[in-house]
């Protein structure tokens, strides 16, 4: 039912990218990024309240940069992972696309829930994976340990970057690529 409401909306990432895109007003954004923030913050609060022990042994589940990585690198990791995830979320939920391909049926969700997957195979071992500055802002509040606050900020800007160059490349590059291809194609002259 969530979709129904809020698009499906649970990162501020990618709530951040499609209002560059102008897909999600400015005061929409604010309310699911506050409402993602918070959501993150009750959901790692039930997760220790079940199994405290685990949850400790694991660190609460907080994003951390990986001993052997620079800050650099953390960010530069966000950023593609991001990047990589909110394109897929424009490219599988573009109304263009389904208009075109139409005779195959594409659920959204599979394509983004890949990009998922690889993006976490890549970056595991860098930052946790990031990618959703909700959920590592949940995890820090409730683990509430130095280590989780240390790079905190990685895990903020390096989502909000990514989204903001997948949304002008899906925006300003692809889209204004696809537009001048159009007029070229029906402008010209058939024998």
């Amino acid at each position: 039912m969530y979709v129904h409401y809020a698009g499906g909306h649970i990162n501020p990432a990618v709530t951040f990218g499609l209002f560059l895109a102008r897909k999600v007003s400015l005061i929409r954004a604010i309310m699911y990024m506050v409402v993602q923030c918070l959501g993150a913050i009750c959901g790692v609060g039930l997760v220790k309240a079940f199994n405290k022990s685990l949850y400790n042994r694991y660190g609460g589940g907080a994003n951390e940069l990986a001993a052997g990585y620079s800050k650099g690198t953390g960010l530069g990791a966000e950023i593609i992972g991001t990047f990589v995830l909110v394109y897929t979320v424009f490219s599988a939920t573009d109304p263009k696309r389904s208009a075109r391909d139409s005779h195959i049926p594409v659920l959204a969700p599979l394509p983004i829930g890949f990009a998922v997957f690889m993006v976490h195979l890549a970056t595991i071992p860098i930052t946790g994976t990031g990618i959703n500055p909700a959920r590592s802002l949940g995890a820090a509040v409730i683990y509430n340990k130095e280590k989780a606050w240390d790079d905190q900020w990685i895990f903020w800007v390096g989502p909000f970057v990514g989204a903001a160059i997948a949304a002008f490349y899906h925006q300003f590059i692809l889209r204004a690529g696809a537009v001048k291809a159009f007029a070229s194609f029906r402008s010209s002259t058939h024998i």
